[in-house]
């Protein structure tokens, strides 16, 4: 078998539906949308939750309370691992020096750094989180960990 003579599974290629194309098609008049009311016109998306003009349900129940989810902040999370790949003369670690060396994107400031992965050299770490397993390795490679 060579890459030339490589070709579809009978069935898995099929032809584009051509609708509206006459009567013989078997697409045509209607064009596959049925018979005729809203759904039926061009351009037609009946919203989630639109019950036709009535007073949709969600409307009619109380709503009560706040959600903080709307204003959360997700931390961006770089493992003890990952400093392993930063240059050899780099000794402080930070978003910066991060961002830099293409381990985060460069607006990220609120970095937590986790345990996955072993560390052999010696870092001052400056991160907003740490858990507790990267706190014990980057301390037991002879670094420190800043909470910033």
């Amino acid at each position: 078998m060579k890459l030339h003579e490589l070709t579809n599974v009978q069935g898995a290629v099929h032809r584009r539906k051509r609708v509206g194309c006459g009567e013989s098609s078997g697409h045509g008049k209607t064009s596959c949308k049925g018979g005729k009311g809203q759904k039926g016109r061009s351009g037609a998306s009946i919203r989630p939750g639109f019950e036709g003009g009535q007073m949709p349900l969600y409307r009619k129940l109380p709503h009560r309370g706040f959600n903080q989810a709307a204003f959360r902040v997700e931390p961006v999370i770089v493992n003890v691992g990952d400093l392993e790949r930063l240059p050899a003369g780099v000794t402080e670690v930070n978003a910066e020096v991060l961002a830099e060396n293409g381990l985060i994107r460069a607006d990220e400031s609120y970095l937590k750094v986790l345990g996955s992965g072993d560390l052999k050299r010696a870092f001052k770490v400056t991160a907003s989180k740490f858990s507790e397993s990267a706190k014990v390795k980057i301390e037991q490679a002879g670094g420190q960990t800043v909470v910033a």
